[in-house]
């Protein structure tokens, strides 16, 4: 049932046979890592088989050869001396950090007997592979899901990201695509709502301040603080965090109440115009203005230039959903562009991600058809709460009492990390992590693989902030005892029994060459010449000319936010998640979030750093001297009251538990608002325990999701 031994380094497998590598100076790839605008990529190849430099693709039309920084440098990760380059076993208690060497015969045979030891304890349920997107690429990423299904192991409800913005998205649109975001380039006015775009998606600057230079456009941002992307506005509002919804409305307010909105298209396109209008009536700057922070001025100038400009283009972001109320913020903004009627001019419109365009099928690499309907579904950013045995979290069943983890640190990146961190101490729980770092999550390991990057194996990828499928080869070899994902998933498999099911037994070659097949697209060879595919639709599509998603063509400003099916929508054993009774008949600001209280006066946020990527990066010297410290930011105001000088230690806290962390005293938030940007180690922190300490795992409703950005918290200067 082994492998053949690996000690002497002489492991042939066939699951790790890849594409030869082409001997030029130049390879061609996609950045694999969690962020939307996975960039088209050209990497310098150096005649001894290693990277250089990473530059962005001049010929892809959306990356226009711009990437961020912390890619730029990609060798510096690649080439790491705190790589994990060899399986190991825990030697010690949990957490003390001792290791043994293991083959990796006897490694995978280790996890595949705790698999089965677990599963005759309490069933196949007991077992959770738990993964998300740490890596993008589709077979490396998505192949732990055919291993699920073919042993019927718990499932895996993913909502640490994107369940708000894509549900509150689709609620208008009926769909998930929009606008070709190369259009910023031709708009007039480009709203860059909710995301930091300077420092987490450099592409959508690229294309906005073409348009600035080209076309005089206006580039407007809104968000909670003054961050790099603020520095680009030529209009920026700062308002008070979970509060865009009231923006939207006011806009919207303003746009029928000077004859912006355009009632022509309204009447074609939407539900129910007359109902939102006399909805709205009562929606006025003066209203948002005390709910948002902005001046009334303000509100009425950004509704103005937006109603004056026909070519719009709202560029949505995730961060103004990662409240609970993301999802009607979402809907809300959107509403906006379609009370305009932006979505009729080429550079208008509004856009969020292209999910839905590139219509690979995933069937077979997913095991789809092995999907048993009875198995729970337990949700990604509960993890704390499964592990502890809450019974909801756990669905009423048994306990989980194993996991295999690939591409995600949880013991870092999930909410209520207190929680995360007791479950992971668990003598009774065995933990199989593959990684490329000795992470956080891998610390509290009992077996710890080392995993390949991106360069290192073949594999394709989709980008939902463009309109690319890119392919992904093999460029450099990995080192010696380093190993795919799909590797590991191909040999649990044949020690689990199910190697003989279908969508096992093949190379990531295989898998692309299938998944091109069944999906109608060009084949690998042609993808290797072409290096990626242009997927966008037509613009009458794009646009919703020939009419929105739902069966009826009509954009819902009255959304049914159960019944409205949703790229994150629960299954139907699961049903409706968080307060679903409370959400608004129409675009609304509901207070669903965390509001501040006497006890907690201050709303945190945990916005992202320039210079990591969620837990990536964070382990590369030049990004952590780039960001320096884990701090947060602090109004001068609330300083003086509390007594605080820059630099000082505060403690912050809430009923999930307190941390202490340095204060940066600046004006780019304002008075009650708290950020703490990058997601730091918390072995960075004071007392070894991280920002999401603070963080909630209770589900957003309708479809669950994590409010990273939706925390009511107090503070107070801290004894050192």
């Amino acid at each position: 049932m082994g492998l053949l031994s690996v000690q002497g380094l002489a492991y042939n497998g066939p699951m790790n046979i890849q594409s030869p590598i082409r001997n030029r100076s130049v390879g061609h790839t996609a950045c694999p890592h969690d962020c939307p605008s996975t960039c088209a990529l050209d990497v310098e190849l150096t005649e001894d088989g290693r990277i250089g430099r990473m530059r962005g693709a001049t010929e892809n039309s959306y990356t226009a050869g711009v990437i961020c920084a912390k890619v730029a440098r990609y060798a510096e990760r690649l080439y790491h001396p705190d790589r994990l380059m060899k399986p190991v076993r825990r030697a010690g208690a949990k957490g003390a950090g001792q290791w043994q060497d293991v083959t990796w015969e006897a490694a995978l045979d280790e996890i595949a007997d705790a698999f089965v030891k677990a599963e005759q304890r309490h069933g196949s349920e007991a077992v959770w592979p738990y993964f998300y997107a740490g890596t993008m690429g589709l077979v490396q990423r998505d192949s732990i899901e055919r291993l699920r299904h073919a042993k019927k192991y718990s499932g895996f409800f993913g909502t640490i990201c994107t369940n708000m913005a894509w549900t509150g998205y689709v609620m208008g649109t009926g769909t998930l695509r929009g606008p070709d975001p190369r259009e910023m380039a031709v708009s007039d006015c480009v709203v860059i709502w909710g995301t930091n775009a300077v420092a987490t998606q450099v592409n959508v600057m690229t294309h906005a301040i073409k348009a600035r230079k080209d076309r005089g456009a206006k580039i407007v941002v809104v968000d909670i603080y003054d961050n790099p992307t603020m520095k680009q506005a030529d209009m920026a509002l700062i308002l008070k965090p979970g509060t865009d919804a009231a923006l939207a409305c006011a806009a919207m307010h303003v746009a029928f109440r000077d004859g912006y909105a355009d009632r022509e298209y309204l009447a074609k396109f939407a539900d129910d115009p007359a109902g939102l209008e006399a909805h709205l009536e009562d929606k006025t700057p003066a209203w948002a203005s005390a709910i948002t922070g902005l001046s009334v001025e303000e509100i009425e100038a950004f509704a103005g230039l937006v109603g004056e400009t026909r070519k719009s283009y709202f560029r949505l972001g995730y961060g103004f959903t990662r409240s609970r109320n993301g999802a009607v913020s979402m809907h809300a903004a959107l509403s906006l562009a379609t009370v305009l009627g932006s979505w009729q001019y080429e550079g208008g419109g509004a856009f969020h991600s292209n999910s839905d365009i590139f219509q690979l099928n995933k069937a077979e690499l997913m095991g789809t058809a092995m999907v048993d309907p009875e198995i729970r579904m337990l949700d990604q950013s509960q993890i704390g709460r499964v592990l502890t045995g809450d019974a909801e979290a756990l669905r009423h069943r048994g306990p989980v009492d194993a996991l295999i983890i690939q591409n995600t640190n949880p013991v870092n990146v999930a909410p209520e990390q207190r929680l995360v961190k007791q479950g992971f101490l668990r003598n009774d729980l065995f933990v199989a992590v593959h990684e490329q770092f000795m992470t956080e999550t891998a610390e509290l390991a009992d077996i710890v693989l080392p995993a390949t990057m991106f360069v290192e194996h073949d594999d394709i990828y989709r980008g939902g902030g463009q309109s690319h499928i890119l392919l992904g080869p093999k460029l450099v070899d990995a080192p010696p005892l380093v190993r795919t994902n799909l590797f590991v998933i191909e040999e649990l498999a044949k020690r689990l029994g199910v190697a003989d099911r279908p969508g096992f037994g093949k190379t990531e070659r295989e898998h692309i060459e299938r998944m091109l097949y069944i999906s109608g697209k060009p084949d690998f060879d042609t993808l290797i010449e072409d290096k990626w595919l242009d997927c966008q639709p037509a613009f009458e599509d794009a646009h919703y000319l020939n009419g929105f998603g739902h069966p009826d063509g009509k954009f819902r400003f009255k959304p049914d936010w159960e019944g409205t099916p949703a790229p994150n929508k629960p299954p139907a054993k699961l049903g409706s998640l968080g307060p679903v009774k409370a959400l608004p008949v129409y675009p609304d600001q509901v207070d669903l979030i965390e509001v501040a209280d006497a006890e907690h006066p201050f709303r945190l946020a945990t916005s992202p750093a320039r210079n990591f990527l969620n837990s990536t990066f964070a382990e590369t010297k030049t990004s952590r001297d780039k960001e320096g410290r884990p701090e947060v930011m602090v109004n001068p105001a609330d300083a003086v009251n509390l007594g605080l000088a820059d630099g000082d230690v505060v403690q912050l806290g809430n009923l999930r538990g307190e941390l202490r962390i340095h204060a940066k005293i600046t004006d780019a938030v304002k008075p009650g608002v708290l950020v703490a940007e990058g997601l730091w180690p918390n072995k960075a922190h004071l007392d070894g325990e991280g920002i999401n300490v603070l963080t909630g795992a209770d589900p957003a409703a309708p479809h669950g999701g994590a409010a990273f950005h939706d925390n009511k918290v107090w503070m107070r200067k801290a004894s050192v």
